[in-house]
């Protein structure tokens, strides 16, 4: 089985992406944004803080090959 740990410069990407999108979420203001843009800002900072991506996850677990 493949780690599931984000490598250094994935976890840098997922930073500066939750990162531009908190900013652009406190420009816009917190209580105009929808709820729904506050899931991919957290699971941006939290892939780059903790190395575990749930979107990588759960989309290894839909396109993985099953043996035949």
């Amino acid at each position: 089985m493949k780690s599931l740990m984000l490598s250094a410069p994935l976890r840098f990407f997922m930073l500066v992406a939750g990162t531009t999108i908190w900013l652009g979420i406190w420009l816009t203001g917190f209580n105009s944004v929808h709820w729904l843009l506050y899931i991919p800002a957290v699971f941006f900072v939290f892939a780059a803080v903790t190395g575990i991506c749930p979107g990588m996850i759960f989309s290894n677990m839909l396109f993985t090959k099953k043996p035949s």
